[in-house]
């Protein structure tokens, strides 16, 4: 059984597997981003603290990025989708980041979640055909590969560590706290 906290966020498993265990954690960190991002205008989406150039609208569409570069890309070896696919990356590398301000509240919200729903296809079959320990199909230039275990650590730190500049930026902006 599930537990659901205050904020409907699903907690991971307190025993239990690898697998469950690494999903849970990723699937909480994810519903996390949904609670920090979720009721907000464009404006608020597009607001920062101090000198950061970060925005909760630009952590959605960032994060969408990587799901489908980590999860499609690199473990499935799949060209780049829409809308990756016609950004110009050679002249903003962080079209991701930038372009968000153009993108309305619901547009970023359903490319983040079909961005994840994604993820989460690919790596059940994954899981079914492969396991853990199953490489990517990208490499690196020195020819290592990822597995499927180290991309959903990854993505677990990917964002913890944006989840925390959620926090900042949600606060400044209505005083929601709360990890």
């Amino acid at each position: 059984m599930t537990r659901i906290d205050d904020q409907g966020r699903p907690e991971p498993p307190f025993a239990a597997d690898e697998i469950s265990t690494l999903l849970g954690f990723l699937d909480y960190q994810r519903a996390t981003l949904r609670w920090k991002t979720s009721g907000l205008t464009s404006e608020q989406l597009g607001a920062t603290v101090a000198a950061s150039q970060i925005t909760l609208g630009g952590l959605l569409k960032h994060l969408a990025f990587v799901e489908d570069l980590w999860f499609s890309r690199w473990l499935h070896g799949h060209e780049r989708g829409a809308p990756w696919d016609t950004a110009d990356w050679d002249a903003d590398p962080d079209w991701d980041w930038h372009s968000a301000a153009l993108d309305m509240p619901e547009a970023l919200v359903t490319l983040w979640t079909a961005s994840v729903d994604r993820s989460r296809a690919l790596t059940e079959q994954t899981l079914a055909d492969d396991g853990l320990d199953r490489l990517s199909k990208r490499t690196w230039p020195d020819g290592d590969a990822p597995s499927l275990r180290w991309i959903l650590v990854h993505m677990i730190e990917e964002y913890a560590r944006h989840n925390g500049h959620a926090d900042l930026i949600r606060e400044s902006i209505d005083g929601t706290v709360g990890e």
